[in-house]
């Protein structure tokens, strides 16, 4: 680890210990690889949940009633996020989420451990393309909707920006909505 990161990280690690944090709950895969996966070696110990385990979690418990609402019967993608999905092995909380909405949920041919960046992993979305044919995220985005989806679901911000990206480039927004889980959770519930 370089040392700016560790400073930084051992600033945080010093405030959240000081609260007697235990338990964080992260919308954002990065956050979660790092807390979980790095953290620890530096003294902040935590258990990590992203988003998605967590409305699994409340789901499974009765805690949240789930229902289909706006999207009931709509076919669903999801796309998985690296850092979640191939980072940290997290594949099933999401996709058992969106099957609460009583939709159709289609997987791409590259999705678990075979999904394709978005490109923002690699921090694409921070600067100017790279010579080539094609822009990663219009790739990803293709493949999704070439499976003619009503909804492109995602568990991470920086996704969510890069496959709305690669929707508006191929002038698909009015038929195809980029949305976290969490956005599908809420809205089907009117939350």
């Amino acid at each position: 680890m370089n040392s700016f990161f560790q400073m930084q990280a051992f600033q945080n690690i010093t405030v959240l210990n000081g609260y007697a944090v235990r338990k964080i709950v992260t919308g954002c895969p990065h956050c979660f690889n790092t807390i979980k996966n790095e953290y620890p070696e530096l003294g902040g110990k935590y258990e990590v949940v992203h988003h998605t385990q967590l409305v699994q979690e409340l789901i499974n418990s009765g805690k949240l009633k789930v229902q289909g609402g706006e999207f009931k019967g709509k076919k669903i993608v999801y796309h998985d996020p690296c850092y979640l999905g191939r980072a940290n092995d997290v594949y099933e909380a999401p996709r058992e989420v969106i099957q609460k909405l009583d939709v159709e949920l289609t997987e791409m041919k590259r999705s678990r451990a075979n999904g394709l960046c978005c490109g923002a992993g690699g921090a694409q979305m921070f600067k100017e393309a790279e010579k080539g044919t094609k822009e990663v995220n219009n790739e990803r985005a293709e493949e999704a909707l070439a499976l003619n989806p009503d909804v492109i679901a995602v568990g991470c911000p920086f996704c969510n920006t890069m496959m709305t990206d690669g929707v508006k480039h191929f002038n698909k927004e009015g038929k195809t909505k980029v949305l976290d889980v969490a956005e599908l959770i809420a809205s089907a519930n009117d939350l």
